[in-house]
């Protein structure tokens, strides 16, 4: 089933990733989703301004980090200043959250299994740590949707080459949390191209084999 008033809107933009003394440039997808009155952000990357332009005067409902990587936090807090709208992620993932953001806590925690609701539909957190200790995806039913964040990709697991990242949790929680669900979802990405559950579930035996 999809909602008859609630949608998703895709705005991608640009900056910097840094860690362990490394920066690349880097395009985020920034997902917003709502109906004509309220929405909420998923991972408000880079440029606050954009972001604010593409929420239309809706009121903003929570910033959700799906990570605390810098590159989907950087704008946060100027977001949720400019909306009075609160930021929410997983206290596993608070170290690096500080690493960005030493002086501006976020306002609230997510758990996995806690629902968000906005407009007519409900997203549920999923904890899905590897990528990050505190990384969540949000699963939206109504929507046939999931925001996996840097978690699962077009071809594959999130990068598991950095600090805090370990391969053999997400693949478990890839597998465990994320393939579980029906293959027609449509995952929704932190970079690049969307892809489907279904898609992406016969190469789980060849990602593991790749050590990616």
């Amino acid at each position: 089933m999809t909602s008859a008033t609630t949608r998703i809107d895709h705005l991608v933009t640009s900056g910097t990733f840094s860690l362990d003394g490394g920066t690349w440039d880097v395009d985020n997808n920034v997902w917003i989703v709502g109906d004509d009155t309220e929405a909420i952000v998923i991972d408000a990357a880079h440029d606050s301004a954009a972001i604010e332009a593409a929420l239309g005067g809706r009121t903003l409902r929570a910033i959700v980090c799906t990570h605390a990587h810098n590159d989907h936090i950087d704008a946060a807090p100027a977001l949720a200043a400019a909306t009075g709208a609160p930021i929410l992620l997983h206290p596993d993932d608070l170290p690096l959250w500080k690493q960005t953001h030493p002086d501006r806590a976020p306002d609230r925690e997510l758990a996995d299994g806690q629902v968000i609701a906005v407009g007519d539909v409900e997203l549920t957190v999923l904890h899905t740590p590897g990528h990050a200790p505190g990384a969540v995806c949000l699963y939206a039913p109504a929507l046939e949707t999931v925001f996996t964040g840097d978690t699962l990709f077009h071809g594959g697991p999130g990068a598991t080459g950095r600090s805090f990242s370990h391969f053999p949790t997400i693949i478990d929680s890839i597998r465990e949390r994320l393939l579980t669900l029906p293959p027609g979802t449509v995952v929704r990405t932190g970079h690049g191209d969307s892809t489907t559950v279904g898609d992406e579930s016969p190469r789980l035996a060849e990602w593991i084999q790749r050590g990616h």
